[in-house]
């Protein structure tokens, strides 16, 4: 079986629909004011704008349409450089299921602080 590799220009519009798809499902189901944040350069703060813990705290999404193997580590990070970015409570990834089109369906990645953060508004400090 031959893999072809994507082309930037492919890449960037799997990337930009799989934004947009995660931003639809999560406003029909969340809160109508989530939205695809446009790109912010050197000082990125996710990819959605309006995401937030049930206590009001901000949450940074990172989606990822990737070609290939799930890059846990270096999407966490740049993740946690976004939230930093946004002075966010979490950061979490969602990343896109291979065969899976439902957003519902897709997987999200995120460290058990920022998990911790969801649940309570609160982000524990780092040991």
């Amino acid at each position: 079986m031959t893999t072809r590799k994507r082309s930037r220009a492919s890449a960037k519009a799997a990337g930009t629909r799989h934004e947009t798809s995660i931003a639809t499902y999560l406003a029909t189901h969340v809160d109508d004011r989530i939205e695809r944040r446009r790109l912010s350069g050197s000082k990125d703060r996710g990819d959605l704008s309006g995401v937030r813990t049930i206590h009001g705290g901000r949450v940074v999404v990172e989606a990822k349409d990737h070609g290939g193997r799930v890059q846990v580590g270096p999407w966490l990070n740049e993740a946690d450089t976004e939230r930093r970015n946004d002075d966010a409570v979490a950061g979490v990834v969602v990343a896109k299921r291979r065969g899976a089109s439902d957003p519902g369906a897709q997987i999200v990645l995120m460290t058990v602080r920022d998990l911790v953060a969801l649940m309570t508004g609160n982000r524990p400090p780092e040991s």
